[in-house]
């Protein structure tokens, strides 16, 4: 390995986002649908640049020099940087293999490539820097190092635990999760073992280890690593970055194949992708970065506006272009947004963007207090109901919450009332098996063309795929439920729908056409839409956006959560919200609940980032100010001056050893998953077993039903009565109401059935 890469040094790191969806066209908005993906190319330069605003012109036709486009949520900067290249590659400005665009997510370098193609820039670079580093990487290898590259490990985590293994130090969940990520934030920000309690003091990093012993265990998964001949994904770039410092030879090869960058969503880049991105410049400055500083939320892991905010310091002659127009969110969604960074403070806030509509006026964003968690969740899934029932397109309706462990209780729900949901960052779209089926079998029958018996009444493409897809499931009509049968239906659908959207832009394709389609989208992990409701945190749905948004668990200690408490990390979490609410197109809903569970004190209160934005609030300094009063669904507080002081969340606890439960599945036990359990074995199998014959009358997986791990928390706590049933976590109320007397029988040792003298 090169000496460079112990030389290294800076501070923080980003992870990706995805690009927004919604165009302008002639001055209005175009949501994008499977067909925005397939237009006819422009027939010349100048036809390049119709339908863009002038601002985003401007972008598109400075192709000189450093550009630095401070771009809004929902303001087309995706558009304006794409149609930018475009027109330099067709006005004979830019030689399409000299350009290399660089972003954070596949699906968004994908979606970039899609639309360079159909603006007749076909030959441009759209990648990540991991997968344009790696590229090179792969390419240079022999030349710089000699032999065969190391493997490449996709995560971490199992060598991290061999690591503290072989340090003879146990590690729990949360423990490892935790050093994985303070060894990936010190590789981001190039410190080495030895320097890392420093570096971690110095960047305020609160750890679950001593820093020391953290260090000791990121010098032994390095070691490790060499030994086991693997490298992981930062790996990739140190060592890509360390061969353009050491051969100057090779960085003159580089620059001399790409001259033009494009940079999106700058404000995560890293000092280490900084780094890179300034070995492929070497002297030149033919670079464009877009970016939105109060779109920063991943400096947890080291991110950081500087390099967006110092680019003008950097590039004094530096072209900067604003992009304000708003064509995505409603003027009632963008009044809140640009409410909740007027409130903000720090650096980010100083440089803030005031977006302006322009759409038409929508309804205003809507705000509802529940009792507690469930019920929010029931209130949710009913309201989403409602709106699927009136023609809202499922895929079109989103649910966000603040942290991954909140997602459960919204799975439940949504299965409860019949509608289809799906989960960003689940197992990927072209990985299921369904979708992997289909392909092979899509390109049997483009195999054999004509001869397929399958197509013999398909008159065109889309007939074509239904009838190959209708062997593997696919049916005219969607099957009764929410489980896994639906799950693979939508998949197919989705395809069908693909399908007469592909033919819609190209009237002539053919099947193999349309499979050689899906195998790019494949590797570029670029997924059509599947009609289901999105539960997604925060983080995850950076760069979607939704007709509708709900917007759940906006309280204290939520958000803010808990453990935020300096003002940087506290305007973080302003700024993670204001992602969210940027995410609506027309709806917005807000709602929080006042206790945990069914029955729990309500002590909590709606968000202070609220205040003075909800009617009848008024705004506070820092975390002081109103509380919450009771009442369920209510959208406005009637007398703020009512209202009761916050008080400090009580963090759950083991009920064993005492220990901080963070894992959904833990709380729900009330003990860590290690622990000793007093659970009734037998009563867990009689309840499986009932679960079972449920689940089989209507048609849904189990867990649809009652999870496994609420299944074990009725075992241990052996309810006697509605009451103690209803405060275990999982049995929402219609839950209660549909299983309540059959699940009291078994734990009571009756047979379902049996009348209850005690009811």
């Amino acid at each position: 390995m090169p000496a460079a890469l112990v030389r290294l040094r800076s501070p923080a790191c980003g992870q990706p986002a995805q690009q927004p969806r919604a165009t302008w066209q002639h001055g209005r908005v175009t949501p994008a649908t499977h067909s925005s993906l397939f237009p006819q190319a422009p027939e010349s330069a100048d036809a390049v640049l119709e339908g863009l605003d002038p601002e985003q012109r401007e972008v598109a036709t400075a192709l000189h020099g450093p550009v630095c486009v401070l771009a809004g949520a929902g303001t087309g900067k995706t558009r304006a940087i794409t149609h930018r290249i475009a027109y330099g590659v067709r006005a004979g400005i830019l030689q399409p293999s000299s350009v290399l665009a660089v972003t954070f997510t596949n699906r968004a370098a994908g979606e970039m490539r899609g639309r360079l193609r159909q603006l007749g820039a076909q030959g441009v670079q759209a990648r990540t820097f991991h997968s344009a580093a790696l590229r090179q990487l792969q390419y240079f290898w022999p030349k710089a190092i000699g032999g065969s590259m190391p493997r490449l490990v996709d995560r971490k985590v199992q060598l991290v635990a061999d690591a503290a293994a072989a340090c003879g130090i146990r590690l729990d969940r949360g423990e490892l999760r935790d050093t994985t990520a303070e060894i990936e934030w010190s590789k981001v920000t190039q410190t080495v073992p030895a320097e890392y309690p420093y570096a971690a003091a110095k960047a305020g990093r609160e750890t679950s280890r001593d820093p020391a012993e953290i260090a000791h265990l990121y010098a032994a998964y390095e070691d490790l690593k060499r030994d086991r001949s693997v490298i992981d994904f930062e790996d990739v770039l140190l060592l890509t970055v360390a061969i353009l410092q050491d051969r100057n030879d090779i960085a003159e090869q580089v620059r001399s194949q790409y001259q033009h960058f494009v940079v999106d969503e700058y404000q995560d880049v890293s000092p280490l992708q900084q780094r890179l991105l300034e070995l492929w410049l070497g002297d030149r400055d033919s670079l464009c970065v877009v970016g939105d500083a109060s779109q920063t939320i991943y400096s947890f892991t080291g991110a950081t506006p500087d390099h967006l905010l110092d680019f003008r310091s950097r590039h004094p002659g530096a072209t900067v272009v604003k992009l304000v127009r708003d064509y995505r969110s409603t003027p009632q969604v963008v009044r809140l947004a640009n409410g909740l960074l007027a409130q903000a403070s720090g650096r980010a806030a100083d440089h803030r963007l005031e977006l302006v509509s322009q759409r038409p006026a929508g309804p205003e964003p809507v705000y509802t207090e529940y009792t507690d968690e469930p019920a929010e969740a029931e209130g949710t899934a009913r309201r989403i109901r409602e709106l699927i029932d009136s023609g809202v397109p499922a895929a079109e309706i989103a649910i966000l919450f603040r942290t991954n462990s909140q997602s459960e209780t919204y799975e439940q729900a949504l299965a409860d009332a019949g509608v289809p949901y799906q989960l960003r960052g689940a197992e990927r779209f072209f990985d299921r098996p369904e979708v992997r089926k289909a392909g092979i079998a899509l390109r049997g029958a483009a195999r054999f063309g004509g001869n397929d018996s399958l197509l013999d009444d398909a008159v065109d493409l889309p007939s074509q795929v239904r009838a190959v897809l209708s062997s593997e499931g696919w049916t005219t009509e969607p099957p009764a439920g929410s489980g896994a049968v639906r799950e693979r239906w939508e998949s197919l659908a989705a395809l069908v729908n693909l399908a007469q959207d592909f033919t819609a832009a190209r009237p002539t394709a053919v099947l193999a056409d349309f499979v050689a389609e899906l195998d790019e989208r494949a590797n570029a992990q670029h997924a059509p839409t599947v009609q289901g409701v999105t539960l997604a945190s925060l983080h995850a749905a950076k760069g979607l956006e939704w007709d509708v948004v709900f917007l759940v668990g906006i309280a204290e200690g939520m958000m803010p959560i808990t453990y935020a408490k300096t003002d940087e990390q506290i305007e973080e979490e302003r700024r993670l919200l204001y992602v969210g609410v940027t995410r609506a197109r027309e709806r917005l809903n807000v709602s929080w609940a006042l206790s945990r569970a069914p029955g729990g004190r309500p002590h909590r209160r709606p968000s202070h980032f609220l205040d003075g934005l909800r009617p009848g609030t008024t705004a506070t300094v820092g975390r002081s100010g109103a509380g919450a009063t009771g009442g369920i669904e209510r959208g406005i507080l009637a007398d703020p001056s009512a209202r009761p002081r916050r008080t400090t969340r009580t963090p759950a606890r083991c009920r064993v050893c005492g220990r901080t439960l963070a894992d959904a599945g833990e709380m729900k036990l009330m003990r860590c998953a290690d622990c000793p359990t007093d659970m009734d074995e037998g009563l867990y199998e009689r309840l499986r077993e009932w679960r079972a014959v449920q689940a089989a009358r209507s048609g849904q997986p189990d867990f649809c039903v009652f999870t496994d791990r609420t299944l074990m928390a009725i075992a241990e706590n052996r309810p006697e009565n509605s009451a103690e049933l209803s405060r275990i976590p999982g049995v929402l109320n219609r839950k209660l109401r549909s299983y309540g007397t059959d699940v009291l029988a078994i734990c009571a040792g009756r047979k379902v059935g049996e009348d209850d003298e005690d009811d």
